[in-house]
């Protein structure tokens, strides 16, 4: 059960389309951020059975309006960033927003259960890139957003970022299953045992 991946928008987000494992048909898309149609064209006929939101940053949001009718989930501190271009940075960089609401918002432990998938999709809360940024876990795959990349992390000088918030949530992650892979929300795919290696042999490259 490996993720399709497509780079979209302008910061090349990750979008990820997850098909069942008991039946292909149905679908989760996780931070559909821009190219739209890039995305339709993969889901090609499939259920969208949800939405997941990693965070509410614009890069993450972008193509939201071409799914109307896909449950829409998010973390509850970031569910304000849906309706307010100011707080997705929207307007920082000069980008259009979505203006959302969520049908649910999400909170640490939460499990997420979805037709023709066998495993729920865990919640784990990881606040420093924003308060209420998500981490997802299932079946051996995390969808970590913009708290653990490859060899780093996301920034943490955003407003709602935090350096303390983001050690904390780096370390929870990384107490993963060393198997665990995981899908960044920007640049390539990594596991678990990799990511505590490049901390071990290099503790000043990749701490706060």
């Amino acid at each position: 059960m490996i993720p399709e991946t497509i780079s979209v928008g302008p910061l090349g987000t990750n979008c990820y389309l997850l098909a069942g494992d008991t039946d292909a048909d149905h679908l989760l898309i996780f931070d559909p951020g821009g190219d739209a149609e890039a995305i339709l064209r993969r889901a090609a006929g499939r259920r969208i059975e949800a939405i997941l939101l990693t965070h509410g940053h614009f890069d993450h949001i972008g193509a939201l309006d071409a799914f109307p009718d896909a449950p829409l989930y998010i973390g509850k501190m970031d569910a304000p960033m849906l309706s307010d271009p100011a707080l997705s940075l929207a307007s920082q960089f000069g980008q259009s927003a979505p203006h959302k609401k969520p049908d649910r918002t999400l909170c640490d432990g939460d499990d997420l259960y979805f037709r023709g998938f066998s495993e729920p999709v865990h919640v784990i809360s990881v606040p420093g890139h924003t308060p209420g940024s998500c981490a997802y876990l299932t079946g051996g795959l995390l969808f970590s957003g913009d708290t653990l990349f490859a060899r780093g992390c996301g920034r943490t000088d955003f407003p709602g970022g935090s350096d303390q918030a983001m050690a904390d949530s780096l370390r929870r992650l990384l107490s993963l299953p060393e198997d665990t892979l995981v899908f960044p929300g920007h640049g390539p795919k990594t596991r678990i045992r990799e990511e505590r290696l490049f901390r071990a042999f290099f503790p000043e490259e990749s701490a706060l």
